[in-house]
Parts: structure tokens; sequence; C-alpha cells
């Protein structure tokens, strides 16, 4: 379902899901679809990877570790 607004965490404007914990509008890049929260509330509950696509990296440049 598409809804009317920006993504409260990164602005786009292709906001398609309501958190069910905050109720932040946000796309599907910031959304927790096994949690039904967005990637803020998921970091906060401690869901492991939330924390990582919390943080948007706006350049959309992979990061690498060695």
């Amino acid at each position: 379902m598409s809804l009317s607004g920006l993504c409260e965490i990164c602005q786009r404007p292709t906001v398609e899901h309501t958190c069910d914990r905050c109720g932040n509008l946000v796309c599907d890049r910031h959304f927790e679809q096994r949690l039904g929260v967005c990637a803020e509330c998921g970091a906060e509950m401690g869901h492991p990877g939330s924390p990582e696509r919390a943080d948007d990296r706006s350049d959309d440049v992979d990061t690498y570790q060695f």
C-alpha cells in the first residue's frame, strides 16, 4: 500500500509502511517486515541488522571491511 508523505528516516517520497510501534511512515528500505516496525524501532528492540539499516547512507556506496 502506498501512503502519502516522506519516509521519516531518509526523507524519500516512497512511503509504503507504517511502523506498528511508533507510527512512523517509512519506505521499504527502512521497514522490518518480519517485525512490523521501522528500522529505528528494530534497533531499539535489539533486532540484529537493524542498526545498519537505520544508518542511512545517502551516497548508497557499499562499505567493505577487511
